[in-house]
């Protein structure tokens, strides 16, 4: 077990700039690239944590802003934390409720110390700023805390995309004088929209204030791919070699393989989870919608060759017949199943870095991807 913040560099590809890592938290080590599947209200929807341990999740994540409404931050600590809360003994991530500064933004007033929210449950006040963020994570008891930030949305004018910056960088110096030194870790955000010079402005000041890790935000709210794998292109470049990097909010395969390629060692996205409840199903090839007609006698599993509980035992008809029944089994067992796929790809990627295949692997997964 080593310090809590220690990143190992691996292995690197010599055609890319995709790494291999291990990241050592209070709860063990995150083998990277890795995938972290999204638990927002202290569990991931519709798995119980054996399975997800049997999918092969090193990490997973909370939420501060949901959290700190429901059930609140002092009934998590009574029950002893929120590892214990959750039955969850690995590592846990918590965001610090800035992109929901994005998405309520219809309930919400930005101030220069934070911002104020209307409860998107019942209309209370709630006001959030670095210092409430950090407080909060640190009486969850996360391994990993992100500092507060503003995510913008897409497109925004250069000059809102600039004052986001301002704001983001304002509240990281302050996220970073609150770090509790107790070995959780504290990453910084990365914002500046669709903009260059203010993405590599914020990475730079972030870097010189000093975090544990980096990440890069505001992607994933409606930018056109090209302008995604730009920004994390233009995060990245400023960012030290000897810590993790996050993209926030990434989970399409295609978009995570060129990720982990632009030197992206972290991922979070509901999308396994999320597509599971609206009866689609996740493949290496690419997704399509098991609860359509067309797989009403199918006897194949959702995936050939996937290891899967749902696979290894269930068949598209099946799972159709569930989903179109709203029997709570077919969420499940798609979920399972999502995950699964999601959590091998990262591994499979791990591999072909250890093995020094990357490119060879990226190649192979475009001849086969239909979905690129």
């Amino acid at each position: 077990m080593k310090a809590p913040g220690t990143y190992e560099l691996l292995a690197t590809d010599p055609k890319s700039k995709a790494r291999r890592g291990r990241l050592w938290t209070l709860h063990g080590a995150i083998e990277t690239p890795v995938f972290m599947p999204v638990g927002t209200q202290a569990t991931v929807k519709a798995m119980t944590p054996v399975e997800m341990k049997e999918a092969g999740s090193d990490i997973i994540l909370g939420n501060t802003y949901h959290l700190s409404l429901r059930p609140g931050v002092a009934i998590i600590e009574k029950c002893g934390g929120l590892h214990r809360f959750m039955g969850w003994d690995r590592p846990i991530l918590t965001d610090s409720g800035g992109f929901q500064v994005f998405s309520l933004s219809k309930l919400r007033k930005i101030k220069p110390d934070g911002v104020e929210f209307a409860s998107h449950i019942d209309g209370t006040k709630l006001f959030l700023g670095p210092r409430e963020a950090m407080d909060i994570q640190r009486r969850l008891g996360s391994d990993i805390m992100m500092a507060f930030d503003e995510c913008p949305p897409y497109p925004s004018t250069y000059e809102y995309a600039c004052q986001a910056v301002m704001r983001t960088l304002s509240w990281a110096a302050l996220c970073a004088e609150l770090h509790p030194r107790n070995g959780q870790l504290v990453f910084g955000i990365v914002q500046g929209g669709e903009y260059a010079d203010l993405r590599a402005r914020c990475a730079r000041e972030l870097v010189a204030i000093g975090f544990d890790g980096y990440a890069v935000g505001g992607v994933s709210v409606g930018e056109p791919e090209p302008v995604l794998l730009e920004a994390v292109k233009n995060g990245v470049a400023e960012l030290p070699v000897d810590r993790p990097r996050y993209l926030m909010g990434v989970g399409v395969l295609k978009q995570l393989v060129e990720s982990v390629a632009l030197g992206i060692d972290m991922f979070d996205c509901v999308m396994p989870t999320r597509y599971a409840r609206h009866g689609t199903a996740m493949t290496r090839t690419g997704h399509f919608p098991v609860r359509n007609g067309l797989y009403k006698e199918d006897t194949r599993p959702v995936e050939e060759g996937c290891k899967c509980y749902c696979c290894q035992n269930f068949t598209r008809a099946y799972i159709r017949h569930l989903m179109n029944v709203k029997e709570i089994l077919g969420v499940r067992l798609l979920s399972i199943h999502n995950l699964h796929r999601t959590l091998e790809f990262m591994r499979e990627m791990r591999a072909a870095l250890d093995h020094g295949v990357f490119d060879e692997f990226r190649q192979e997964f475009y001849a086969t991807n239909k979905e690129n």
